[in-house]
């Protein structure tokens, strides 16, 4: 199953829940997706969290990519983190 990026999304275990906004396919064959959530209540941007596939429940349309793309690709991301 391949989940679209853009798609709005939650955990099924833990109900974090966030734009689908990146996917790792790895040579073993876990899936996993990079899901961004929404600005804090303080007004601080919160990091990214990564999912198993089954783990992922899409729950909206979210954003196209059209909309979030940029005139050139941009570099690495500020909230990136090494998957644990």
């Amino acid at each position: 199953m391949i989940i679209e990026l853009g798609n709005e999304a939650r955990d099924k275990i833990t109900g974090f829940s966030g734009i689908v906004t990146s996917r790792a396919e790895y040579l073993t064959g876990c899936t996993q997706y990079g899901l961004t959530p929404p600005v804090g209540g303080d007004g601080q941007v919160r990091a990214s969290e990564w999912f198993d596939e089954g783990r992922i429940e899409v729950t909206g349309v979210g954003v196209a990519k059209g909309e979030v793309t940029g005139t050139t690709n941009g570099g690495p991301q500020r909230d990136h983190a090494p998957l644990r």
